[in-house]
């Protein structure tokens, strides 16, 4: 047998991801850009129903509430969306709801002046108006980080090395949103993940007219089979004397979604009444707007690979998240009970189909718009029992984090130093939070448990947050141990080219605005 030649064992870095079928600036005919965009809606019902169906009940609210906040986050989602492809970082991204603003907004629903008030209905509004007013001041942050291009002046200290931890962890961190929901009803979580993957990755070269369908459209196929199989066994009897956290998870007609939304109803600032403003609401709130800032850093980070883009420009990261920013000052202005953030999930699609089209984020704005006016078919999309969801997050999220782990490609893993950080910045992002988690579970509070309040929510809601303690400990220890003398190591000759706009001549085709814009906002 013929010796191996060391070139045909390497693998040399790629800048872009090769076989995609669409990258950021092409795009596929209309009919499948329609579909597509389609596809993307769905996926992110998963989150903005998950979050108020949480919430909501919890704050003293409705059905009623529940499907008109669901509207409302689905509206606002839509705005975000469409204005961060048109004029942040206008990277393919679907910006959703951010379960990182949960703490605070739980500790609000349990502030005693709130909890006190008796009348349900009440409660609901005052806790709702307490969250827009968190929301509001909250969202100063990312603006001012974000527009000032402070948050770029502060991404000089990020190397690919630094950034690989985060990357992963903006996948691997969302664990216990995947197979421990799945396993709450296996009848229908199993077959979906089997489905998905059959069709994504197993039958993905099957052609209708040249079109790879299966590989394509696997998301919308696998859920529309696997949801008429569950409303089968709804219909059925099937969950008719089975425990009640098993019915909520598989039954399709326990959201009370479909009766209780109206047939139009058009979402409009302050529909819940004038927002009220509470220092250590919005001081707690301040560091889920922080954990959303870094989590959306390393989404982005992830969805210019996957869209087959350069990594974005820090003037171009920081303007996309100066819109962020943006979007969460909507959030409370509508009062949508959540911030934003890049939707992980949608990310990962851009992978699993091979399209990372902007335009087809664009059109899947255009159907939350649309869907959440119209609330009666919104409703029936947002019946999809969650193990559904959550059999198709066990792929994406893990496509995304490996994402994360390809930026290695362009380090020394030889290096001791960079096995250290790696390792040690991947582990204690687990870690941490899993005993922050652990330990709210148990003690029903989290560790910083003092007798001010915004201080205990600011603490516990940055350890939550897998992504924020792998930045913390990675950009540390990839800036104090042996700097100066592993530039190279770090990955800092390659990336030095994308931090500036002009940097590559493939910054200019991916992130120049529209229409013209740049003549009035020079890039940096």
């Amino acid at each position: 047998m013929a010796a191996i030649k060391p070139e045909e064992i390497s693998h040399p870095p790629m800048d872009q991801l090769q076989g995609l079928e669409y990258c950021i600036d092409s795009n596929p005919s209309w009919a499948e850009t329609i579909a597509l965009g389609f596809q993307h809606y769905i996926l992110a019902l998963g989150t903005a129903v998950m979050i108020p169906s949480f919430l909501v009940p919890v704050m003293g609210g409705s059905d009623d509430d529940k499907v008109r906040v669901v509207q409302t986050l689905l509206f606002v989602e839509g705005i975000n969306t469409l204005v961060q492809t048109l004029f942040g970082t206008r990277l393919p991204t679907v910006i959703g709801g951010s379960f990182a603003f949960m703490v605070p907004i739980i500790s609000i629903i349990h502030d005693p002046s709130l909890a006190m008030i008796e009348d349900p209905h009440l409660r609901f509004l005052s806790t709702m108006r307490a969250v827009q007013g968190a929301l509001i001041v909250a969202s100063s942050i990312q603006i001012i980080l974000g527009f000032s291009q402070i948050w770029a002046i502060c991404s000089r200290f990020f190397s690919p090395l630094g950034m690989v931890p985060v990357i992963a962890l903006v996948g691997f961190g969302l664990f216990d949103r995947g197979f421990l929901v799945v396993g709450t009803c296996v009848e229908i979580g199993i077959p979906m993940l089997i489905l998905f993957i059959a069709f994504s990755q197993y039958l993905k070269n099957f052609q209708i007219r040249q079109i790879p369908i299966l590989e394509r459209f696997a998301l919308l196929i696998s859920v529309t089979v696997i949801w008429a199989y569950a409303h089968l066994l709804t219909a059925s009897g099937a969950y008719k004397h089975r425990p009640e956290l098993t019915q909520r998870s598989c039954r399709t007609d326990r959201a009370n979604l479909i009766s209780s939304a109206p047939w139009i109803k058009i979402p409009y600032p302050l529909e819940w009444g004038a927002p009220t403003f509470d220092a250590g609401h919005a001081f707690g709130m301040m560091a889920a707007v922080l954990v959303s800032l870094v989590e959306s850093t390393g989404a982005y980070k992830a969805a210019s690979r996957l869209a087959s883009a350069t990594p974005p420009p820090a003037h171009v990261l920081s303007r996309g998240i100066g819109w962020q920013g943006i979007g969460i000052l909507l959030n409370g202005l509508f009062g949508t009970l959540t911030g934003s953030t890049v939707s992980v999930e949608n990310v990962g699609l851009l992978g699993s189909n091979r399209i990372g089209s902007r335009r087809v984020i664009q059109v899947s704005a255009g159907f939350m718009i649309f869907f959440s006016m119209l609330g009666k078919f919104g409703a029936l999309f947002a019946s999809i029992p969650f193990p559904i969801f959550a059999a198709v997050y066990c792929v994406l999220f893990g496509l995304v984090a490996s994402v994360g782990l390809s930026f290695l490609q362009f380090t020394n893993m030889n290096s001791m130093r960079n096995l250290f950080i790696t390792g040690v910045a991947l582990f204690l992002g687990l870690s941490i939070p899993g005993y922050f988690r652990e330990y709210t579970i148990r003690a029903f509070h989290g560790p910083a448990h003092t007798r001010a309040g915004w201080f205990n929510d600011f603490l516990n809601t940055i350890f939550f947050s897998s992504p924020t303690v792998a930045l913390i400990v990675a950009v540390l220890l990839d800036n104090t141990l042996e700097y100066k003398d592993s530039a190279k190591d770090r990955g800092m000759p390659w990336w030095a080219k994308f931090r500036t706009f002009k940097g590559d001549s493939r910054n200019e085709e991916f992130y120049t605005l529209p229409f013209n814009l740049n003549r009035f906002f020079p890039p940096s």
